[in-house]
């Protein structure tokens, strides 16, 4: 049995989440990290030292880091459709999700903790701002990158718009003043109309 550990408000478990129910896997999550706790666990940090979600357990082989995760997901489960067989189509899939994991998620992630996860008595304005900068930033490549595509590499859904998309629906949950992407905000609507998103693009940005 594939086993996921990490809690659903987690933007990094909401990809292997995501994929998982792409790929239609049977698969138990276990909550963890945040109040749920159990990450600091000597048990946990024998599966991952780092003490961060998630980790999976897929019959005996355990893996974290989310965008690992969901590359071997893919590879395992889905090679030609969601992992491209193509070396420059796979080439492009893995640029756009390391542009998320380096660029997109970290420019958001003073706003969102911030905004989401701070008392609002101890608030940093100046910092909030200079994150919401940088997010727009980040933000304006992705509206550019989408302009006549219907998804973020190549000709079909891949790893990338899951891993893409979990960050975007970060940035479209804040609550920001946000420039209108129309790129952006036409491709996220029809990753959230695909019915293995549901679970997690339904989830409030907290």
């Amino acid at each position: 049995m594939l086993r996921i550990w990490g809690r659903l408000s987690s933007v990094n478990v909401q990809k292997v989440v995501w994929c998982a129910d792409e790929l239609g896997l049977a698969y138990e999550r276990i909550d963890a990290g945040g109040a749920f706790g159990v990450n600091d666990t000597p048990e946990y940090l024998a599966m991952n030292p780092n003490g961060l979600v998630p980790v999976i357990d897929d019959d005996g082989f355990v893996l974290y880091e989310s965008n690992a995760i969901v590359r071997y997901f893919a590879a395992k489960h889905a090679a030609g459709r969601l992992w491209p067989e193509a070396l420059n189509a796979r080439a492009d899939a893995d640029r756009w999700m390391e542009w998320q994991s380096t660029g997109y998620t970290p420019a958001m992630v003073t706003a969102f903790v911030q905004l989401c996860r701070t008392p609002a008595e101890k608030r940093d304005a100046a910092a909030i701002e200079a994150s919401r900068v940088k997010g727009e930033t980040f933000s304006a490549v992705l509206d550019a990158h989408l302009a006549g595509r219907e998804f973020v590499a190549g000709k079909a859904f891949s790893v990338a718009d899951i891993s893409v998309g979990c960050a975007a629906h970060r940035w479209l949950g804040l609550p920001i003043a946000r420039t209108p992407r129309p790129n952006l905000e036409r491709w996220y609507a029809a990753m959230k109309a695909r019915p293995a998103s549901k679970l997690v693009l339904s989830q409030p940005v907290k």
